[in-house]
């Protein structure tokens, strides 16, 4: 029997974090996170992670798990999730995978096999000439060429997955996205999936007001910190609302149109993890565009409860 997972996913300031604390206190649930920034101790405000008095009303894992100076990969992540699935479960909880890191997620809940080429030392060694010689933009460039799905998940600033992208390409004649669109999705687990989505005229303007929100709350002194400690080309500074502020510290662009464009990028953002989710996994979706999310909330547990009977007597 496949163990029972609980996914909810959707686009940033949707309200993932609050269902999910809602459904862990009435379900005896423990959450997982599911976003890629959210593991980097040090990195709150700009993930939106959730609060320290939020993290004790139910067990929060996958958080404040590494520093920012470590690169943290899909893979990885992979592994420490399926893991605590497997504990979780043991304690006789219900675990809940909560975020919108669409290929995280996707990692975890199905047999997703990782590129398995180790590293060609000497087609990486020729790449970091080329970035030390020529900066990154031209190699960015190239990948855009060779693989433009790719290049929209991966920040020019983060060098390290720009050269292993267009290494494995140069290794194997085969683009990370072919690599991906290979896979065979087959579900490991008993899930029930979860999509919260809201209409874009409700959206937007929560997302433009809790960038502003974090502003108020210290965003520019985190990001500042971050990048004084390990600067611009870390995995780390490359996440929305790190890298936005990078041309402000380096005085090239003014505070204002820095927030501006961090406004912009969440907005796209949100639009990307809809049609990520919506072309990669069948997920029903749950409408949180109305006032009413009391009376959405109990639908939504009520399904849960129904699954788990439904689920049970198979």
């Amino acid at each position: 029997m496949k163990d029972k997972v609980i996914v909810i996913v959707g686009p940033t300031a949707v309200g993932k974090t609050e269902l999910s604390l809602k459904l862990a206190k009435d379900l005896d649930g423990e959450i997982i996170s599911g976003d890629s920034m959210q593991v980097y101790k040090g990195l709150d405000i700009g993930t939106a992670k959730a609060t320290k008095e939020e993290q004790s009303i139910v067990p929060h894992h996958l958080i404040d798990i590494i520093d920012v100076g470590v690169e943290f990969t899909v893979s990885q992540f992979q592994t420490e999730a399926r893991a605590l699935i497997k504990k979780i479960t043991a304690r006789g909880k219900l675990p809940i995978i909560v975020g919108g890191s669409g290929l995280y997620i996707q990692s975890v809940l199905y047999d997703y096999q990782f590129p398995t080429e180790a590293r060609n030392d000497q087609v990486t060694k020729k790449l970091e000439e080329e970035v030390n010689l020529n900066g990154i933009d031209p190699l960015y460039e190239k990948l855009i060429r060779i693989d433009p799905e790719q290049a929209k998940k991966i920040h020019p600033n983060n060098h390290r997955r720009v050269i292993r992208a267009i290494e494995i390409y140069k290794t194997t004649g085969l683009t990370m996205t072919e690599i991906q669109q290979r896979q065979k999705i087959t579900p490991l687990y008993d899930a029930k999936i979860i999509g919260l989505e809201k209409e874009r005229s409700v959206l937007y303007p929560l997302i433009d007001n809790r960038v502003d929100l974090m502003i108020e709350q210290g965003l520019l002194a985190e990001v500042k910190a971050l990048y004084d400690q390990v600067g611009e080309s870390s995995q780390s500074m490359s996440g929305i609302g790190y890298k936005e502020f990078i041309p402000y510290f380096k005085n090239e662009m003014s505070l204002e149109a820095c927030i501006n464009i961090l406004k912009r990028n969440s907005r796209r953002f949100a639009k990307r993890q809809y049609t990520w989710f919506k072309n990669k996994m069948d997920i029903p979706w749950y409408d949180f565009s109305t006032s009413n999310e009391t009376s959405l909330y109990d639908t939504i547990k009520r399904d849960i409860i129904t699954w788990t009977i439904k689920k049970g007597a198979e």
